[in-house]
């Protein structure tokens, strides 16, 4: 699927104001990029964009990237130092699988909304929100 068309497609309100709401339990930061260009290493690709983004520079390395890739058909979250420590792979893989069941039916939206609160889920409760916590990160969709 061309970028263009995948991201026309996403209901881009509903995703900033599920990583809000997840963002609301956490001093955790979630980010969703699409990638217009096709990659054959999505994990890679995401980990340069983790970078990119500043993501690594969160104050308890717990920043977590969703990356979608649509031209390749294929995606990648990955999560910052604090947080695989944490989680380890299995529970990225249980939901890039569940994200996955989304994706094959074509609804983007609620496969990208599910990851977001799983992950909102599992950061509350490895780094749960305290007062005075600020936003440290856009909650905009990225793209290139």
């Amino acid at each position: 699927m061309k970028p263009k068309e995948f991201i026309t497609r996403l209901q881009h309100d509903e995703i900033v104001a599920a990583i809000q709401a997840a963002e609301k339990k956490t001093t955790g930061e979630i980010r969703v990029f699409i990638s217009r260009h096709k990659t054959d290493n999505p994990v890679a690709a995401a980990q340069a964009h983790f970078a990119e983004l500043g993501m690594h520079k969160t104050t308890d390395r717990n920043g977590v990237l969703i990356f979608v890739a649509p031209r390749a058909h294929k995606f990648a979250i990955i999560g910052d130092s604090g947080v695989h420590a944490r989680c380890g792979d299995v529970f990225w893989i249980k939901v890039a699988a569940e994200m996955t069941s989304h994706f094959k039916r074509e609804n983007f939206t609620a496969g990208l909304i599910h990851a977001i609160l799983k992950t909102g889920e599992l950061l509350a409760e490895h780094f749960p929100g305290k007062p005075g916590d600020s936003n440290e990160l856009s909650d905009e969709i990225a793209h290139d």
